[in-house]
């Protein structure tokens, strides 16, 4: 007969009910593709303002624990649903993955992947997208304003004042906000995702295309013009995407893979809205890393016995192989005594 004690650390092993339903729909849904399973989930929309919610270094230090040990031949099925977040990341990730599994990653977006999130997703070799999808533009940010609004004004503000140098004093407090050298910088970042866009692309989707030129470029200028997308948070559907040119999947198209990519995604969402979890990700064999607020947490299991962390009802015990603080960043200032802007696709 087991001990109290036995029986406790039974149920902790166990997980949540958060914990058993997400994997329960994890595993139905490899089984069902016959390929690797990770989510790559943020809870931005349930809990905004909390530090590492977007793309960023740490995120690969959950997906190297996730695909760990899996058969890489099997290829990968990446569910996102993620705002975007640090240029260098994305491009770091987005690498690592490629390293990992080669071009054969399909991404899937239940919900939203936008901004960083969407040059993941154009990095695999299709994208799968129900009606309820969406994807957004990949033009990058400095601190939230778009980087090809910053250039556009400063060429606005230019034939403004070679026309009539009588709007000097007009222009003169606009353009003094901005740092000398952040024109260049924002020219910089715009070629930069450009180019990671472009490379991706050409390696991955349309691999072989002898048309490959023209479809990318066709592409880049949708997704990256800021003078034609308008907002950066502009949410582009699943046919908008299929217009300009990338290769999407109907969702809707396989009636069975819908029924478990849906089930997995509303078990992520209700994880994230209802335990302290803020990030999730997790394969198909239940090995997870899941971010909590303050802390982060590799969670080990298998299949048949899952092992979580019971989010719901109690802090993580200290049985778990590594939990580590991560702490709040200080905000950094340059030597102007000005915070440095930070280049995102968020």
């Amino acid at each position: 007969m087991p001990s109290w004690h036995e029986l406790h650390q039974e149920i902790k092993t166990l997980g949540s009910a958060h914990d058993l339903i997400r994997r329960r729909w994890l595993e139905k849904l490899a089984t069902y593709t016959g390929r690797n399973v990770i989510v790559y989930y943020s809870g931005w929309l349930q809990k905004s303002g909390i530090p590492g919610l977007q793309v960023n270094d740490a995120d690969k230090n959950g997906l190297m624990a996730v695909i760990h040990g899996l058969d890489r031949k099997k290829g990968l099925d990446l569910v996102l649903h993620t705002p975007g977040g640090e240029t260098a990341a994305t491009e770091s990730i987005v690498d690592y993955l490629h390293s990992m599994f080669g071009t054969d990653i399909r991404a899937i977006v239940p919900q939203l992947a936008m901004s960083a999130g969407t040059m993941i997703a154009c990095a695999s070799k299709e994208i799968i997208m129900g009606k309820q999808s969406s994807l957004g533009p990949i033009d990058p940010q400095f601190g939230g304003i778009p980087a090809h609004g910053i250039v556009e004004e400063f060429k606005r503000a230019i034939a403004d004042i070679k026309a009539d140098p009588a709007t000097v004093p007009v222009w003169q407090p606009i353009i003094a906000k901005y740092h000398p050298t952040l024109i260049g910088e924002c020219e910089k970042a715009i070629d930069w995702s450009n180019e990671m866009a472009r490379e991706w692309l050409s390696r991955g989707m349309f691999a072989g295309d002898p048309d490959a030129v023209r479809k990318i470029n066709s592409i880049l200028t949708e997704l990256a013009d800021h003078a034609l997308t308008k907002s950066h948070a502009r949410h582009l559907s699943a046919k908008k995407c299929m217009d300009i040119g990338l290769k999407i999947v109907q969702l809707e198209s396989d009636q069975e893979l819908q029924d478990h990519v849906l089930s997995l995604h509303h078990a992520c969402i209700h994880t994230l809205a209802a335990t302290p979890a803020f990030k999730i990700i997790e394969n198909q064999n239940a090995v997870a890393f899941i971010q909590v607020t303050a802390q982060a947490v590799i969670l080990q299991g298998t299949q048949g016995s899952p092992s979580g962390l019971d989010l719901a009802n109690e802090a993580p015990p200290i049985a778990f192989e590594r939990t580590e603080k991560v702490p709040s960043p200080a905000p950094k200032k340059s030597r102007r005594g000005k915070k440095r802007r930070r280049l995102t696709n968020a």
